[in-house]
C-alpha cells in the first residue's frame, strides 16, 4: 500500500471556534521511500488568522487572500489521497479540521486508513517529549530549516520520524557498512592468511652452516 505523509496549518486550534485550514502538505511514500508525487496548497480560509497561529506558520491574511479556496482544490486532494494510508503527527487535529472543510463543501469525511505517528512515539516512548522537534532531535534528523511551521518541511521531517519509528532504517551513505556488506555477500567465510614460504633444502643447509659457524664464534668472544 502507498502512504500519504500530510500536514495542515490553520488559522486557530479547534474547528468549533470556525477556524480554518490555510495550508495542505502531503508527500507519497512508496515501500518507505518518497515518491516524486507531493500535494501543496496555500488556502484563503476566508477568516482572520489568530495571532498565536500567525506566530507559528508566519501566514498573514493578505497573503491568504490571494490564495484558493478549499473548494478549489478539494477534488484534487481526494484523488491524490485515494486508496493511500495517511501518516499524520496528532491526526485527530488535522483530520477534524480535513473534515470539517469537506463538510463546509458538502462532501463525505475522510475514510482512509491512517497512522497517528503521535500515539506511536507516546507507546514506544512513555514519559517523553514527543513533539515532531523532539523525536528529530531524538534520531538526529536535521529540522534546522523548520524555523517556522509549513506543512511540506513538516511531511519531510515527519517522513523520516516515522521510519524511524518503526524500526526501519533511513537509506543512508554508510560507507563502512556498504564494504561490510558487500565483502559478506561475496563470501561469508573470507579470513585473512599471510602467504607461507617454505624454504629449499640448499636454504636449509646455509641457515645452519651459519647457525653453527655464529654460535661458536659467541661462544668463544
Amino acid at each position: 500500500m502507498k502512504e500519504v505523509v500530510l500536514d495542515t496549518e490553520t488559522t486557530g486550534i479547534s474547528v468549533k471556534d470556525g477556524h480554518r485550514i490555510v495550508e495542505i502538505g502531503c508527500i507519497e511514500l512508496e515501500n518507505l521511500i518518497p515518491t516524486k508525487n507531493k500535494f501543496h496548497y496555500y488556502l484563503n480560509p476566508e477568516r482572520k488568522v489568530s495571532e498565536q497561529a500567525l506566530k507559528v506558520h508566519g501566514y498573514t491574511d493578505n497573503f491568504l487572500s490571494k490564495q484558493k479556496k478549499f473548494v478549489d482544490i478539494s477534488n484534487e486532494f481526494l484523488e491524490f489521497i485515494k486508496g493511500k494510508r495517511l501518516i499524520i503527527h496528532n491526526a485527530e487535529f488535522d483530520l477534524s479540521h480535513l473534515n470539517n472543510e469537506l463538510s463546509i463543501i458538502g462532501k463525505r469525511k475522510i475514510e482512509n486508513e491512517f497512522k497517528d505517528t503521535l500515539v506511536i512515539a507516546r507507546d514506544k516512548f512513555p514519559g517523553s517529549q514527543v513533539s515532531l522537534d523532539a523525536l528529530c532531535k531524538r534520531y538526529r534528523i536535521d529540522n534546522s530549516r523548520r524555523v517556522t511551521h509549513t506543512a511540506l518541511i513538516d511531511c519531510d521531517l515527519l517522513a523520516r520520524v516515522y521510519i524511524n519509528l518503526i524500526d526501519q532504517k533511513e537509506p543512508t551513505l554508510n560507507f563502512q557498512n556498504l564494504e561490510q556488506e558487500n565483502l559478506n555477500s561475496k563470501n561469508t567465510n573470507l579470513d585473512y592468511f599471510k602467504k607461507i614460504v617454505k624454504p629449499t633444502s640448499e636454504e636449509l643447509k646455509k641457515h645452519e652452516e651459519y647457525l653453527k659457524k655464529n654460535l661458536k664464534n659467541n661462544y668463544f668472544n
